[in-house]
């Protein structure tokens, strides 16, 4: 045998039933031991629950107490599922079914049809988007691509609800559902798909369930066959069933109950897509004599990371609340949660990326690292200052930034309207600048300057389009003179670069793509009110699921733990943003926090982004506000911090200097392999030009050039600065 061979990947399989107990801690030991019967595990976060149902099933395989073709275990991804069959090999359990819920329904349905119906199932719909926007387009409704993929969104949400086209308005109004269009004529469309459907013969994904469970309904013959195949069920994340997979269930079931759930009430936030931890919370009424057991051991997260989540959880309402479980870490201590309060988002990404590249110089493998936000339109300030410092990194979940349909078209609209240019373009006839030039182009595809209300594609759009702007902005103030075609050029550019390889690379992620992942380390970003609880979470168990959401974050982290939060947009805007409420008395300095003693001492403060603990507030003042080295006005603009010098004030760029710089970036960039703003930014660039350092003290100085960059780019920069060819002075590049 080879060393592989006893590596923890391919661990021999236990030679006996007691041996597959080995090794699991006495609530897992419950778990694996009680096999008949209702069971409900009610599983905290890392804490092993994937270990402990497999090995129930082995153990009852291997004892002979189950049969593996009658087990049918059930979750809600192939991931997940793949994961539990390669488990139960692992263990000499290999017959056992594990699929999830669809997988499970379209194979019975499959077997089932020439029976039950007769002849072949119908095709399963590809792109159900298509059929809905035919659909609307027969109700002479106009949708465009956002509100198409909501209105889809809506769709899917009444069939897993059990709610037909004809209820659709009542019961999103009841369920406090965010409509992206009138209900009646989201109401009249889903009617219609419906109607589309069945003229051709075809069924949808959700129509999977429906129709098993309609014909487990309908035909007591086949139920009885399913019933007599499967003997014992296992359910993992069951406060994510559905109305209709519990239905489903109930079905495969009839009037036994060998049936085993496994949830965490406290980790419910798919709410959204018809999920509801009902059924795990009333598990114990329909169930009286159910087998109860608690899994608290936490073997993930530090003791630091558990007392924060733990905290976190300690404030929660609501019903869900009622049956929190409290973790007990089993790691050792690790270092305290970094907190941070910045000055702007921008501050905020940069100290964020600066901390990863820390970690990454310590030892921290790039993917044991991960950023997580609300939203996926807040990546894009995260990609920028990771590729500033040349992390690597991979969006979860989520486009590229440059890879969104909405910017994508919205580059190529630019770029039409930089060939046509101001005068032939009517849409730029009264824009007098580039960020008005943007502006205008982008308002024919639904920016506004105030974001839309609610949530879904409809805000995504506009938060994308609005970073577009945004950048624009920032581009013109750092480049004066700047072209419409300059900045079409800056962003095919930046957008070439995403398609640069990235094995080993920092992961970027909504903290819902989040579930179900862990990492060495985790940065909670972006975590002020009206992001972190969205500002459109209005009731009560609203709010208590993003709280919940939150939960989730945080206990993806094993070891270091950062939590940081800005209190205005862009440099120099109002400070009125608030720390989320999730964190009164979690974080330092927070009243709750002081008067309720709930921190541990020594909580590192600055460690995500640059900010101070209460105690050093106390007594250090603020830096200084940033002034133009001309006029010595106060600077407030970044770009013009970036150049510390008013934008009207006149420039002493070297402009020779300045194109040398660039010729020399284009060729690092080339020989290094990576986009040229990985080197040094535009900005950074011409800040140089301007300063004409002459020593590497004077060089720091510069924003944009840190102490790799330095040691890396140092000596070529101050060679051209001299107006000495740096291969020269570096051979050996």
């Amino acid at each position: 045998m080879t060393a592989a061979t006893h590596s923890s990947l391919f661990p021999p399989v236990p030679d006996s039933p007691d041996a597959v107990l080995a090794g699991l801690d006495p609530e897992q030991r419950a778990v694996a031991t009680a096999l008949s019967g209702p069971v409900c595990v009610l599983a905290g976060a890392g804490t092993g629950k994937t270990r402990a149902i497999t090995h129930r099933i082995a153990y009852g395989v291997r004892s002979g107490v189950l049969q593996p073709s009658s087990v049918l275990a059930v979750t809600f991804t192939n991931r997940a599922a793949g994961e539990m069959r390669g488990r139960l090999r692992q263990l000499g359990a290999g017959g056992v079914q594990a699929r999830t819920f669809h997988s499970a329904a379209l194979r019975q349905l499959q077997y089932f049809w020439p029976k039950a119906v007769g002849g072949e199932v119908p095709r399963l719909v590809e792109r159900k988007v298509q059929l809905v926007a035919e659909a609307a387009a027969r109700c002479r409704v106009r949708l465009d691509r956002n509100e198409l993929r909501d209105v889809t969104g809506e769709i899917e949400w009444s069939k897993v609800t059990q709610t037909v086209p004809e209820d659709y308005a009542p019961a999103a109004a009841k369920a406090g559902r965010e409509a992206p269009r009138d209900p009646a004529e989201i109401g009249r469309i889903y009617a219609m798909y419906e109607q589309l459907k069945r003229d051709r013969g075809v069924i949808d994904f959700e129509d999977v369930l429906l129709l098993t469970v309609g014909v487990l309904q309908d035909r007591h013959d086949i139920a009885e066959t399913v019933r007599r195949q499967y003997q014992h069920f296992v359910v993992d994340e069951y406060q994510d069933v559905s109305p209709l997979q519990q239905r489903l269930l109930e079905l495969w079931l009839g009037d036994r109950d060998n049936l085993c759930v496994v949830g965490d009430a406290s980790q419910t936030i798919y709410s959204f897509t018809g999920a509801t931890p009902d059924h795990l919370l009333n598990f114990r009424t329909r169930h009286p004599r159910a087998t109860v057991v608690k899994l608290v051991r936490d073997y993930r997260s530090t003791p630091q990371v558990v007392h924060l989540a733990n905290g976190l959880l300690s404030q929660a309402r609501g019903r869900a609340a009622e049956h929190r479980l409290e973790l007990i870490s089993q790691r050792d201590p690790g270092p305290e949660p970094g907190w941070a309060e910045c000055a702007d988002e921008p501050a905020e990404a940069e100290g964020t990326a600066r901390r990863v590249r820390d970690l990454i110089d310590s030892g921290v493998p790039a993917s044991e690292i991960a950023i997580l936000y609300r939203i996926n339109a807040q990546s894009e300030v995260y990609e920028q200052a990771l590729a500033d410092l040349g992390v690597p990194y991979q969006l979860r979940g989520a486009e590229r930034f440059f890879e969104r349909p909405e910017v994508r078209e919205a580059g190529l609209l630019l770029r039409g309207a930089a060939r046509a240019g101001g005068h032939t373009d009517p849409q730029l006839a009264d824009a007098d600048d580039v960020p008005s030039q943007v502006r205008a182009v982008l308002g024919t595809r639904g920016w506004k300057p105030e974001p839309p209300v609610g949530s879904g594609a409809v805000r995504d759009r506009w938060e994308s389009l609005a970073a577009l702007v945004r950048l624009a902005e920032d581009f013109v103030r750092a480049r004066p003179g700047a072209t419409l075609a300059d900045l079409v050029a800056e962003l095919d550019e930046r957008a070439s670069a995403q398609h640069a390889p990235t094995v080993e690379g920092v992961t970027l992620a909504s903290l819902h793509a989040a579930k179900g992942l862990e990492w060495d380390a985790v940065f909670l970003v972006g975590l002020t009110e009206g992001m972190m609880p969205i500002t459109y979470a209005k009731t009560d168990e609203q709010i208590e699921e993003e709280r919940r959401l939150l939960y989730v974050g945080v206990t993806r982290a094993r070891s270091h733990l950062f939590l940081s939060w800005s209190l205005s947009r862009a440099p120099g805007g109002r400070a009125v943003r608030r720390p989320s409420r999730f964190l009164n008395g979690l974080r330092p300095g927070s009243a709750a926090a002081r008067a309720a003693g709930g921190l541990r001492s020594g909580t590192a403060v600055a460690g995500a982004a640059g900010g101070v603990s209460g105690a050093e507030r106390g007594v250090r003042k603020r830096r200084g506000p940033a002034r133009c080295r001309v006029c010595g006005r106060t600077l407030t603009d970044a770009g013009e911090i970036k150049l510390m010098r008013c934008e009207d004030c006149p420039s002493d760029l070297d402009e020779a200097l300045y194109e040398r710089l660039r010729d020399w970036r284009a060729g690092q960039a080339e020989r290094l392999g990576q986009p040229a703003y990985c080197v040094f930014t535009d900005k950074t660039l011409l800040a140089i030009a301007e300063a004409v350092p002459g020593t590497e003290p004077e060089l720091s100085c510069i924003s944009g050039v840190g102490g790799r960059k330095l040691a890396a780019f140092g000596a070529d920069v101050l060679a051209l600065c001299a107006g000495e060819d740096p291969s020269e002075e570096s051979p050996e590049k």
